[in-house]
């Protein structure tokens, strides 16, 4: 048996708690300052009340303040923090983990350099702590309530020793989360990232049809299947240039796949299709985690960057262009669909 523990008890952190758990393992799951009625609540009767489920017994809940305690005899820390916190957990976090122990992140993102290019946050990670920790990463379609309910699920560990790899594989996958390990960082991380910008842009399709038939109409699938077809090219475009496998294009189109089927990206594509303004989606949607909106203008400044060194075409990117007017520039939907045909 060993100590697994989770800093960042949001859904995907916690859903992860499950295989570790089923495994055997001890299992501490640590709140952050956001995190502090989700604690309470795992403390009170282990009910989790974002996931809205039950966690198993052997699961012990911490409050931040507790946090070394939950760290001491800890064998692997599991970050469940969202894109949004990762200068907090990089600068709060890290420093307090031994180097021995290796870090695996369920975070999704690209960072900018000033230059336009992207880094994965794992490198990041790396360069504040000195290369000291080994800081590997999660990919893959995964959805955090079905993890937690044991579906058959499909993910990949990546990271730049194969061995450390390996162990991280062997402490936590079942006979229903199976792992397969890559080192191609930078295109797993690319790829799971851009499928968040994607599934936003995907779903703008169900808005507008809702727009023109109303809430609850048959739903449209040509319009949707035509932007998801784009999205994948793009991301296949991107993630090549920053130097990633066919193989992590892959697992990002797995991953947008299950996005595009719900959660909170789907819906603020489908409230931005119906014709609410940005600031209309956002109160709407008030208290949700929304990472498409980062890595769109992440991803969006980076290009127009790499554009003007004369690395990189905008008008490979139509879509990604459109998204970012529409969530930067309060743009109403109209889907480019002239820009993403192609004669030979």
């Amino acid at each position: 048996m060993s100590v697994i523990t989770v800093v960042g008890s949001g859904m995907m952190g916690s859903a992860l708690s499950v295989p570790a758990c089923d495994n055997g393992h001890e299992v501490r799951l640590v709140g952050t300052h956001l995190d502090r009625e989700i604690i309470a609540s795992l403390q009170a009767d282990r009910f989790h009340p974002t996931l809205k489920r039950t966690l198993p017994e052997g699961i012990k809940a911490f409050q931040l303040e507790e946090i070394q305690e939950a760290l001491a005899g800890s064998d692997v820390v599991i970050c469940g923090v969202n894109s949004f916190g990762v200068e907090w957990f990089g600068e709060t976090i890290l420093p307090l983990i031994p180097g021995h122990i290796p870090v695996l992140a369920v975070t999704k993102g690209l960072r900018e350099r000033g230059n336009g290019e992207l880094e994965p946050f794992p490198h990041y990670w790396q360069g504040l702590v000195e290369n000291r920790l080994s800081i590997n990463a999660i990919g893959g379609p995964c959805t955090s309530y079905e993890l937690a309910d044991r579906r058959q699920t499909w993910v990949y560990f990546c990271g730049d020793d194969p061995e450390v790899l390996r162990k991280l594989k062997e402490l936590l996958e079942t006979d229903y989360y199976h792992v397969s390990t890559s080192t191609d960082v930078i295109g797993i991380e690319a790829a799971v990232a851009l499928k968040n910008a994607y599934a936003l842009g995907v779903s703008f399709a169900v808005g507008l049809q809702e727009r023109e038939f109303g809430i609850g109409c048959t739903p449209a699938y040509n319009p949707q299947a035509g932007l998801f077809g784009q999205a994948a090219m793009e991301m296949t475009r991107l993630v090549r240039f920053l130097g990633g496998s066919d193989e992590s294009i892959n697992v990002g189109l797995g991953d947008l796949y299950v996005t595009i089927f719900g959660g909170r990206n789907r819906k603020l594509g489908t409230l931005l299709g119906r014709g609410l303004s940005m600031q209309e989606a956002l109160e709407e949607l008030k208290g949700l985690t929304l990472e498409s909106l980062m890595i769109i203008t992440t991803a969006a400044s980076a290009l127009r960057k790499l554009a003007q060194r004369g690395l990189a075409s905008l008008e490979e990117y139509p879509l990604l262009r459109h998204m970012d007017e529409v969530i930067n520039q309060d743009r109403p939907v109209s889907i480019p669909w002239k820009e993403f045909t192609r004669t030979v």
